[in-house]
């Protein structure tokens, strides 16, 4: 199992880039860590999930006053 945003997924094989889009956002509007390393954007497609590994996904917000 793979940890992606603090829920326990079946993604392990799968690249950052899909799990971004599986789970609705846009690859240019986010940051992704693996394992506390941040992934650069373009290793999305590279870099796959492996057993045991945590995905965080943020996704940036606009807005302030």
């Amino acid at each position: 199992m793979v940890k992606v945003n603090g829920i326990e997924t079946a993604a392990a094989g799968k690249s950052i880039r899909m799990l971004v889009e599986d789970g609705g956002y846009r690859c240019d509007h986010v940051a992704v860590e693996r394992n506390e390393e941040i992934v650069p954007k373009t290793q999305y497609d590279t870099t796959i999930a492996q057993e045991g590994d945590v995905i965080e996904i943020v996704q940036f917000m606009g807005g302030g006053q």
